[in-house]
């Protein structure tokens, strides 16, 4: 069995962790270029999947030249889409744009003969996002509302959804699980990492 990850640097973060609980019994690989992405994890290149226009590009030019080697595509997206760079609220892609990226990703996967499994956008801190100097702000309603659209266009597709939100938003006072404005401490990420491994049993 192969799973194939699409994501931004949360789930960079917790890949090695999630490789080595499914070794020897899921054959993991993700979007190359791991090295680049850390150079700046707030610019999404490399192995960062970025925002879920740019998701449904790569997975565009995928599909065009061969495909991906894989049974299942464990994906998410979202905190890019969400971002704010100026007081007018206005997010890099929009809820509806995300809505159309989402729906246009789903059925690109299926004609690529993947098994779609769709992770939940983890939480964010106003507190703790806003109060440093990243360039751009983030907002935990925002969270709440790209999750609820991407539950939606997920149940009308039947793909099922690992609620990593829920799960992080779990293990403690949410303050002390950042080690910067969006990125979580190493223990949480292999916490992570071991939730999604054991929810993948059930799926894959």
């Amino acid at each position: 069995m192969r799973i194939y990850v699409l994501g931004d640097s949360i789930s960079i973060h917790y890949g090695s962790y999630l490789e080595k609980y499914l070794k020897n019994v899921v054959e993991y690989s993700r979007k190359e270029g791991e090295e680049e992405a850390l150079l700046n994890l707030d610019n999404p290149q490399g192995a960062n999947g970025g925002d879920s226009s740019m998701v449904l590009k790569f997975l565009q030019e995928k599909s065009k030249s061969g495909g991906i080697n894989a049974d299942f595509l464990l994906l998410n997206c979202g905190l890019h889409d969400i971002k704010v760079y100026d007081d007018d609220n206005i997010k890099q892609v929009d809820p509806g744009l995300y809505e159309s990226n989402l729906k246009a990703i789903v059925k690109i996967v299926s004609t690529m003969g993947l098994k779609l499994i769709w992770i939940r956008i983890t939480p964010v801190s106003d507190t703790v996002h806003n109060s440093g100097n990243a360039g751009f702000k983030r907002f935990s309603v925002d969270v709440d509302a790209y999750n609820e659209i991407a539950d939606a266009v997920m149940k009308d597709a039947g793909i099922s959804s690992i609620d990593l939100n829920t799960f992080t938003g779990n293990l403690g006072d949410m303050l002390d699980l950042y080690e910067d404005h969006i990125h979580f401490k190493e223990h949480v990420r292999e916490k992570q990492a071991a939730f999604i491994a054991g929810c993948l049993w059930f799926r894959c």
